[in-house]
């Protein structure tokens, strides 16, 4: 069970109303008006509780567990254990995620806006906030800013001049926002660093010169963004953030880059200066990008991979340089038998 400290839960609820959320079908055992009060682990859950099975390596915890009700894809629901229902959907984890908002849902703004801004933040005159928003101690927020309404501003939050952040929006604590316009319902987390300047210079034998850095950042509906990463603002042109995009944490987000929307970018990835990534890509941890690239709408890219050419649209790069996946382990498979054959050589 979640922490109630932390986590409100909003149970119980009836196996029906669970399979209505999650747009799942029920198949086996149970009363459809049965309640369940939690979400659990599948080898935590008792008989209270819905569990999920997405991958299939845990397909023996499945088997075993006490769960009263599983969340599973269709072709596994047979292997369940007697007394357990199952909620069959082609997604799982997708239904997983709306069920368990469903117990633990997004907690509402304070709807009194006057009391809700800390009398510990400074707010500038020409500032704006909108209805409902709760702003917490130690937010700064400058000239010509505007906070639409709803949003939830983190404790030492600096929102810069003219800063927009659009409708609902939940700044965590320690964001810094700059040059940039947020669109509604982002979600940035702790230590999110938002149009800082772009590293952009012209070097010389003289002294290395700044160039201008003379764009914004626009981040765009339902993105999220995690703890510690860093969106540096255009040079000219801005750097966007596709809508639904999600971004992990300690990622660096190079000025001019254009990242499509819905993609996913995981952990320590660096994204180089003018680099364009089509829509629903997907980036595995520490990969890194050279700049000026072109990568196609929904590419995969592994982790570590080191990105220095241009990735076609859906094609899938591991390795450094990266290299079309099939290629790169037909090599490693390659080089393994030329090692053995040297060692037996020896």
């Amino acid at each position: 069970m979640a922490d109630p400290r932390f986590f409100h839960n909003a149970g119980p609820f009836s196996l029906d109303e669970l399979a209505q959320v999650a747009g799942a079908k029920i198949v086996g055992a149970g009363d459809t008006a049965r309640l369940f009060d939690d979400v659990m682990p599948l080898g935590e859950a008792g008989p209270e509780h819905i569990s999920f099975l997405d991958n299939r390596r845990y397909r023996e915890a499945f088997e075993q567990s006490r769960a009263g009700a599983v969340l599973v894809h269709p072709d596994l629901a047979d292997r369940a254990p007697d007394g357990m229902s199952c909620l069959v959907s082609d997604d799982p984890y997708r239904a997983y995620a709306k069920a368990a908002a469903h117990f633990y849902p997004e907690p509402a703004p304070e709807l009194d806006a006057e009391a809700s801004v800390h009398d510990r933040a400074t707010v500038d005159r020409t500032a704006v906030v909108g209805e409902g928003c709760r702003i917490e101690a130690g937010v700064v927020i400058g000239p010509g800013a505007e906070i639409g309404a709803g949003c939830h501003i983190g404790a030492n939050t600096v929102v810069g001049p003219g800063v927009v952040i659009g409708l609902d929006g939940r700044i965590a604590a320690n964001v810094t926002l700059q040059y940039c316009l947020i669109g509604e319902r982002v979600m940035l987390h702790p230590g999110v660093q938002v149009g800082q300047r772009g590293f952009g210079f012209a070097p010389s034998a003289q002294g290395h010169l700044r160039v201008p850095q003379l764009g914004r950042v626009i981040i765009e509906d339902d993105v999220e963004i995690g703890s510690n990463t860093t969106v540096d603002r255009g040079t000219g042109p801005d750097t966007v953030i596709g809508a639904g995009s999600m971004i992990d944490n300690l990622v660096q987000i190079a000025h001019n880059v254009r990242l499509g929307r819905n993609c996913v970018v995981v952990s320590q990835v660096g994204i180089s200066g003018s680099t364009e990534i089509g829509d629903f890509a997907m980036i595995g941890g520490q990969a890194g990008f050279a700049g000026h690239l072109k990568i196609g709408p929904g590419a995969r890219v592994a982790a570590q991979a080191g990105v220095m050419r241009d990735v076609a649209p859906g094609a899938e790069v591991i390795g450094s340089p990266a290299k079309p996946t099939r290629q790169w382990w037909r090599e490693v498979a390659l080089l393994a038998k030329l090692a053995e054959r040297k060692t037996e050589q020896r």
